[in-house]
């Protein structure tokens, strides 16, 4: 199989570890920079010219689609699709999962646990009902666009949390408000899902007096057993989100565990490192299957 890796940057952990995996299966592996991909749209069907050439033979693809460029990544995807190339992650499942709020809400239509969240427009005087909505402070403020805990704030009073959201939507920044949850002690875990099936977990925790958990923020990841609840959680976000990859967050709280957040795009270092499975291989595994099923569907149908 030709299987192409859509990354930005051929120097990442993530994007050496799937190359590698996908040469030691025996495998074509090529990797693709999206952002450098013209998209072609004709009566003869779709195409993709990447640095002058048109690229032909591709069985499959990795998205590895940064949050700064998820539109047009998105449409490179759609564009393999459209040409016949198993994706082992669909561009829509990207943009669902991208777009907070629209994830938030769906997890909450499928019933599963989660921080008390909440949203408006830009209303002037009503973010001291917005702070009440999710049980006054502490409470937490994120950025809509943030990632890796960017855009992150901990408002540890009302007056603080009505400051910064005020000052939020002076700069008609979308934001959403949750409550915080203050037995996780800065701590939260997550699973790694490869088709339906969790292959790997770990808990990050905060450095001392952070109160993210991000390890671009200094936090700290060990091995975890997940329990029942916590595993059934993590499955049960990714399928509602329609990832068959994905990085689900999780936090332990008194009524068990609650989303956070759910990656299309999770990073291999930190969980690799944490646990020592080999996640880059489980994920070629998964292609493997897929497209052998996609074959075989296909010479049925002849």
């Amino acid at each position: 199989m030709k299987i192409a890796i859509l990354s930005r940057n051929s120097q990442l952990y993530s994007t050496k570890r799937l190359n590698e995996a996908i040469l030691a299966a025996g495998h074509e592996s090529m990797i693709v920079d999206h952002s450098l991909c013209d998209i072609i749209i004709e009566q003869e069907g779709p195409s993709i010219i990447y640095k002058g050439e048109k690229l032909i033979g591709v069985d499959a693809i990795i998205p590895r689609i940064g949050a700064s460029v998820t539109f047009y990544g998105t449409a490179v995807v759609r564009q393999f699709e459209l040409m016949g190339a198993f994706s082992a992650v669909e561009s829509q499942a990207i943009v669902r999962s991208r777009d907070k709020l629209r994830s938030l809400q769906i997890l909450s239509k499928a019933g599963l646990g989660m921080p008390k969240t909440a949203f408006t427009n830009f209303s002037k005087g009503g973010e001291k009902t917005l702070i009440e909505q999710v049980g006054g402070a502490p409470l937490i403020i994120k950025l809509l666009e943030g990632t890796q805990g960017l855009g992150v704030v901990l408002a540890e009073t009302k007056k603080a949390g009505q400051s910064v959201i005020e000052a939020f939507h002076g700069l008609k920044a979308r934001i959403i408000v949750q409550e915080f949850i203050k037995e996780a002690k800065g701590a939260d875990i997550r699973a790694f899902i490869v088709n339906g099936k969790v292959v790997g977990a770990m808990k990050r925790q905060g450095a001392e007096g952070e109160f993210r958990s991000n390890l671009h923020r200094g936090g700290k990841a060990t091995v975890i057993r997940l329990s029942r609840a916590e595993k059934q959680a993590a499955l049960g976000a990714a399928r509602a989100l329609g990832l068959d990859i994905a990085g689900v967050d999780m936090l332990q709280s008194a009524r068990g565990p609650l989303i956070l957040e759910v990656n299309s795009s999770p990073g291999l270092e930190g969980i690799e490192k944490a646990t020592g499975v080999n996640i880059a291989g489980e994920i070629v595994k998964f292609i493997e299957e897929s497209v052998n099923k996609k074959t075989t569907k296909r010479k049925i149908r002849e």
